[in-house]
């Protein structure tokens, strides 16, 4: 029994020299020490010894307890010191950090903002698939699989018939499919094509627009897109309508403004020519009314669409698209 109790100072001592924290105090006491603890269950059980035996393990017993208790003491008064110490470093009455806050991206913010210019319009806004069909993405706007325009738009195939959408302008087709005129939506959304450089990526963002009813003009064209120039950029936003050409829409028309960085006098950022492209726009082309049924004798509408990377570089006078895609806070920080 001697070496049982000497053995168990031991392995109690060893114990306790690792121990420093509160929890694990507590427990090695109610382990050792405790009422139901390993060294007051021995003592309880003096009664059992031979009686020659029995006035030598009870005296080493109390005098084992004795020691671990002013051990354990010295431990726990240590911990205690050095917990005041650390918590000292601290003051406890300062204000707490608040958390960092998120708020949306600077292209959802542009996204947002060019959405809610139109829906003061009277435009709706309609979403569609990014995986698209060939024949939304392409034939039925007027490009059939021979036509020259499908090299400006290359893009990603998951198959021969399905691609990833390189505009959202086949939701005009799906709309027109579905509602007969009058028809005015917009459709925001992910597009996809083949190209990667300062001013360029594989995925950006674009808005589509599209009006349909009877005896819609040109005018009314030009009107609605200088009314949403002006109301993005300013209202003494000077821009310009220069002739171009689209597959489903004849005719069309670029949009250009101002340069916004010189003030259309010639910069760098314009090449010098003091404009700015901005988006795409036109009537919608007669033949393309033939893939929804619509008869264009009696309806006629304009379509135009715009990439929102490019209105969020002129309006905050960015110069390098990838910023947009590289998560970094600097620069996000900003808006």
């Amino acid at each position: 029994m001697r070496e049982k109790l000497l053995q168990i100072e031991k392995e109690a001592i060893a114990e306790l020299e690792k121990i420093r924290d509160n929890e694990s105090l507590e427990q090695f006491r109610i382990s050792y020490l405790g009422k139901k603890g390993l060294l007051t269950t021995i003592m309880k059980g003096l009664g059992d010894l031979d009686p020659a035996e029995r006035p030598f393990v009870g005296k080493l017993a109390n005098e084992i307890k004795q020691r671990l208790s002013d051990r354990f003491q010295r431990v726990l008064e240590e911990t205690k010191a050095a917990s005041s110490e650390e918590a000292s470093l601290f003051d406890v009455t300062l204000p707490g950090r608040e958390p960092a806050y998120g708020h949306l991206h600077p292209i959802g913010q542009t996204l947002r903002e060019v959405c809610h210019i139109f829906e003061k319009m009277g435009f709706r806004v309609v979403k569609g698939p990014n995986v698209e069909l060939d024949y939304y993405n392409f034939e039925a706007l007027n490009i059939p699989k021979d036509h020259p325009a499908r090299d400006m738009q290359d893009t990603f195939y998951i198959s021969e018939n399905v691609v990833l959408r390189t505009h959202t302008s086949p939701m005009q087709v799906r709309i027109m499919e579905s509602k007969k005129p009058p028809v005015s939506v917009i459709a925001p959304g992910k597009v996809y094509r083949r190209d990667s450089d300062v001013s360029h990526t594989p995925m950006f963002h674009q808005v589509e627009g599209l009006l349909v009813d009877r005896e819609v003009t040109f005018g009314q064209l030009k009107g609605t897109l200088t009314a949403f120039v002006r109301e993005m950029f300013g209202k003494k936003t000077t821009l310009r309508f220069r002739p171009s050409f689209f597959p489903f829409t004849e005719p069309s028309a670029e949009v250009d403004i101002a340069c916004v960085i010189c003030g259309g006098k010639g910069c760098r950022t314009c090449s010098q020519t003091g404009w700015l492209e901005i988006l795409g726009s036109g009537m919608v082309d007669p033949e393309v009314y033939g893939f929804v049924d619509y008869d264009p004798e009696v309806y006629s509408g304009f379509a135009f669409g715009m990439g929102i990377e490019r209105i969020a570089m002129l309006k905050y006078g960015i110069d390098d698209i990838q910023l947009f895609f590289k998560n970094d806070l600097r620069f996000l920080r900003q808006f």
